[in-house]
């Protein structure tokens, strides 16, 4: 059996979003018990993390880390297209992850005790971003 479900999501910015609960909800509308749910985010300058969700500072540090590696306006990058943060914002997607592949049990995703699945979204202005959920299994 498979199930698909698109989600949307607006954003503020630059920061990362808990999305636990909505996929956590596709994956059980889906009536699937036992199998896997594959998590896509359909955006180039936007990436999904499974992360630390007790501290948010992890977070943060995460943000401090990227910001070094990868500097909005750095002269190194040409594409500008849409400001100082478009570049970056595609390398820190190339750095990090579009999908995510995890197990289902029970009808519920199996993940540790201090997981989420987040959306960390790299632009610095406003976006309507989408997450196609498809979950396979019996």
């Amino acid at each position: 059996m498979v199930f698909h479900q698109e989600l949307k999501f607006s954003t503020t910015g630059r920061n990362t979003y808990n999305i636990s609960q909505q996929i956590e909800q596709a994956v059980g509308k889906s009536g699937i018990s036992s199998g896997v749910a594959h998590i896509f985010i359909q955006h180039t300058s936007a990436s999904l993390i499974l992360c630390e969700n007790a501290d948010p500072t992890v977070r943060t540090d995460l943000e401090t880390f990227m910001r070094k590696l990868v500097p909005d306006g750095a002269a190194m990058f040409k594409h500008q297209d849409e400001g100082p943060d478009d570049m970056p914002a595609h390398v820190r997607t190339i750095l990090t992850q579009n999908a995510l592949t995890l197990p289902l049990q029970k009808g519920r995703l199996k993940l540790g005790t201090w997981q989420g699945i987040y959306l960390w979204e790299h632009r610095t202005q406003p976006h309507k971003r989408r997450v196609i959920v498809t979950v396979i299994g019996e």
